[in-house]
């Protein structure tokens, strides 16, 4: 990478960390549907100007039905369950689940594409999911009476990960074609009519206040419109298997922002289940093996 393309990595890398920042602050006063609706709503508006701007419009219209299936799966699903999830989890830990989308994406490939999954990728997939397993096994609870909210969480934000491996997948099988963009805001606008219902229903009954609006409407502009932007601006410049470096460096900023400005612990069970959690991403996506520099 120029230095140019490093230093933009690692600010989309601290703008996707702060959404987990974000979500805690917002999601106690809005709840998981209403902060996703906010957060997609806006979100759309800002891509879809942004696509009439470039009059790029050809392809909404007749891939309506992937972009349907990838709004789902990859904003609508995933981001109302990592908010829920945020309701009970710290963010730096919402951030290292978040890391293991890539492990998912491969395991997907191999699964539904049936791509070819070498022995060192497959021992980075067994790896990574040790690490969750060490991860998520700080948050159960054996004591009766207990919600198990911790363990519901994690298990929440896992499903969101999977989701996210089921989307690459499919986007590269029925939308490689479509520009970025298009399938962006495509995507983003039909998750967000999706939830509008849901959060109609389920909007609070007291306004949140200016931190959560201020909140859930970074979250829309920032870690949503100009992050997107940003990312496939970089896949474009760097290619994939440099791109998806971004998700090592997510937990970081994620650990980091919940310190600072949530006084949130990073425990030593933490560090020690994400080093796992990454050491079997680098194998798993192939930055470290036999062709790796």
């Amino acid at each position: 990478m120029k230095p140019l393309d490093l230093l933009e990595l690692t600010v989309l890398a601290a703008i996707w960390g702060a959404s987990f920042l974000f979500m805690r602050l917002a999601v106690p006063e809005f709840g998981p549907f209403a902060l996703v609706a906010v957060r997609l709503g806006a979100a759309s508006a800002v891509l879809l100007a942004l696509l009439a701007w470039r009059r790029q419009w050809a392809g909404m219209a007749q891939h309506w039905r992937a972009l349907v299936f990838i709004g789902a799966v990859n904003s609508a699903v995933p981001f109302v369950l990592f908010s829920y999830a945020a309701l009970s989890i710290s963010a730096g830990l919402s951030s290292l689940l978040n890391a293991t989308a890539p492990l998912w994406t491969a395991l997907v490939a191999f699964v539904w594409l049936r791509q070819t999954l070498s022995l060192l990728r497959a021992l980075g997939l067994v790896l990574g999911f040790v690490g969750v397993a060490f991860l998520a096994s700080d948050q159960a609870s054996f004591k009766a009476g207990d919600d198990h909210a911790g363990l519901w969480a994690v298990g929440a934000c896992l499903v969101a990960t999977l989701c996210y491996g089921i989307s690459a997948n499919a986007t590269r099988r029925y939308l490689a074609a479509v520009p970025a963009l298009t399938v962006t805001a495509g995507s983003q606008t039909a998750a967000s009519l999706m939830l509008l219902p849901l959060a109609v229903w389920q909007w609070p009954q007291a306004m949140p206040g200016p931190a959560a609006w201020g909140s859930a409407l970074c979250l829309a502009l920032v870690c949503t419109a100009i992050a997107l932007v940003m990312y496939f601006r970089l896949l474009q410049r760097v290619g994939p298997t440099q791109a998806v470096s971004v998700t090592f460096l997510i937990p970081v900023f994620g650990m980091l922002w919940g310190g600072l400005f949530l006084h949130e612990q990073v425990s030593a069970r933490m560090l020690a289940g994400g080093a796992v959690v990454m050491l079997g991403l680098a194998l798993a996506v192939g930055l470290i093996g036999p062709k790796s520099r």
